[in-house]
């Protein structure tokens, strides 16, 4: 079974009713529950979700995440993306491909939001499509996974 790991940063656990002009009005958990149906889809994906308000929380489970058999990380690492140099460290560390995700364009906000720590060593960043863009992000990650098996298969 493969395994897709889904990380909400600090307020994310607010969706819903923080600013739902900037962030819709979905809850964190009708998110985590679309997820979840999209990757039970697929044959052989697990999708666990998890939300944090804690930088050092978010840093163990990525440092945890190789031993727990996750092939695939999506994250959005909410204000943490723009100041977390050990973020973007544990993420390199973990060897583990992922996918930055961002409910709103950061990039449209306010100037201190356009720079991210991690956008660059990300498979892809999606930003500004609100929950869709965590549906993108997981159809992402499965057909890595997915392309990944085919070739394993191959040899």
């Amino acid at each position: 079974m493969s395994k897709i790991l889904v990380l909400h940063g600090p307020n994310l656990n607010l969706l819903g009713k923080r600013e739902p002009a900037c962030y819709g009005s979905k809850t964190l958990q009708e998110i985590n529950d679309l997820l979840h149906q999209e990757a039970a889809e697929a044959e052989g994906i697990e999708l666990e979700s998890r939300q944090t308000n804690s930088e050092s929380e978010l840093i163990g489970w990525i440092q945890q995440a190789h031993a727990e058999g996750v092939e695939y990380i999506v994250i959005n690492p909410a204000a943490f993306t723009h100041t977390s140099i050990a973020l973007r460290d544990a993420l390199l560390a973990s060897g583990i491909s992922f996918v930055e995700v961002h409910l709103s364009n950061i990039h449209a906000r306010e100037e201190f939001r356009h720079k991210s720590c991690i956008s660059d060593i990300a498979k892809g960043t999606i930003t500004g499509f609100g929950p869709a863009g965590y549906v993108f992000a997981v159809h992402f990650a499965i057909d890595g996974i997915l392309e990944k098996r085919k070739f394993s298969d191959l040899q």
